[in-house]
């Protein structure tokens, strides 16, 4: 059946865009995807109110057979990214497709037409839309459903890649941590170590407070862009955009395992960890909290006992006083309090040896693995239609 590639113009299209992922994946045959939040998708994509396009802009694209839509794609234009690494890289995400290789050849050329027409030189993802939200295609770890805010896909989405001219960049890993498997305790020559950086040092935890929001998102906004800044792609988050993705991961975070860690009152570190609402989201397969969807999850969310720690940084100054080991000494003495059977880490860049080895040697095991892509661009073309200014 012929192949048509169609631009987003029009909200109607947004929704048609939004609703691809339910036309991808069979439930029976795709048992661990998650279906996500249509309102969260929306918002990520809404380039008049993130303030993500404030400084980047997006052109999205939908592959349809018969009328029957079978991929889509996001080309991204991240300007910030591009002024802070002094390059031209664009970026690609939001990206979906059954397993069709013309479709998804042809999702990539058209995002790769309107990158070329701003003057960017490469294309590299999939990040949704930047390295700072859901980012990777999954390569390993199939077997498990997605932790929330994580990707899953199908074991085809590399091969569809690959087949289209790109190579990998960069290998991202997610650690689980089995925090009963352990009886909640550390290793004993790293609880030792722990102790030793108790004693030496006189670092208090603090518990970030949703009370006072706005003093503790700029605690977390200033360790965030200090703790992540030598990290492979990072790019600091504005104010604006930290504090709407915080807003947005205030309704979901439990206030137990969200924790500051102070050295003579000043923050050093920062770790935030989120219940897995995904294990309520598989419930509600129309992605919709309306009308029954928001009673799914707020009679779900006192059974879970996983969670995902999305945050975990120390500044660069407070390194070597033995924080880090604290801190997984502080999520062992929490997760016990409160019951928590155990967590993922992610994600943890691959060749990130100074989180790799701690985790390593407390027990956690990498479990699930993430790819990012790139392949080159070319020369600009003239200009394209089907995306924003």
């Amino acid at each position: 059946m012929p192949l048509e590639i169609v631009p987003v113009e029009t909200a109607r299209d947004l929704r048609r865009f939004i609703d691809v992922p339910w036309h991808v994946y069979d439930p029976k045959e795709h048992p661990q995807w998650v279906p996500p939040l249509r309102l969260g998708v929306r918002d990520t994509l809404d380039d008049r109110k993130h303030p993500f396009y404030r400084q980047g802009a997006r052109a999205l694209f939908i592959a349809r057979r018969d009328g029957k839509p079978v991929g889509r794609i996001a080309a991204i234009e991240n300007r910030a990214h591009n002024a802070y690494y002094g390059d031209r890289t664009g970026f690609f995400g939001f990206f979906e497709a059954k397993d069709d290789q013309e479709a998804a050849s042809a999702l990539f050329d058209r995002a790769a037409e309107w990158l070329r027409a701003r003057g960017l030189t490469s294309m590299r993802g999939p990040f949704n839309p930047s390295i700072n939200y859901e980012c990777g295609v999954l390569v390993g770890g199939y077997e498990h459903h997605p932790m929330l805010m994580t990707i899953w896909n199908p074991p085809y989405y590399d091969c569809l890649l690959k087949r289209a001219g790109f190579k990998g960049v960069k290998e991202l890993l997610g650690w689980w941590f089995p925090a009963t498997e352990l009886d909640y305790k550390l290793p004993e020559g790293y609880a030792r170590h722990a102790e030793r950086a108790r004693e030496k040092t006189n670092v208090v935890f603090r518990d970030l407070e949703p009370k006072q929001f706005a003093r503790d998102i700029k605690v977390c906004w200033d360790v965030y862009n200090s703790a992540w800044e030598e990290n492979w792609g990072f790019v600091p988050m504005s104010k604006p955009e930290f504090d709407h993705l915080g807003r947005d991961l205030k309704q979901i975070v439990d206030p137990h395992f969200a924790f500051a860690a102070e050295v003579d009152g000043e923050p050093a570190g920062i770790a935030i960890a989120v219940p897995d609402y995904n294990e309520i989201f598989k419930r509600i397969p129309s992605g919709r909290l309306f009308p029954t969807g928001i009673f799914k999850l707020l009679t779900g969310a006192k059974r879970l006992h996983t969670a995902r720690i999305i945050v975990l940084g120390v500044k660069k100054e407070h390194r070597t006083r033995g924080i880090f080991a604290l801190f997984l000494d502080e999520f062992m003495r929490r997760g016990k309090k409160y019951g928590m059977t155990g967590g993922e880490a992610s994600w943890v860049l691959e060749d990130n040896i100074l989180m790799s080895r701690p985790l390593e040697s407390i027990g956690a095991r990498p479990y699930r693995r993430w790819r990012i892509y790139e392949r080159p661009l070319g020369a600009p073309d003239a200009p394209v239609s089907g995306g924003n200014a």
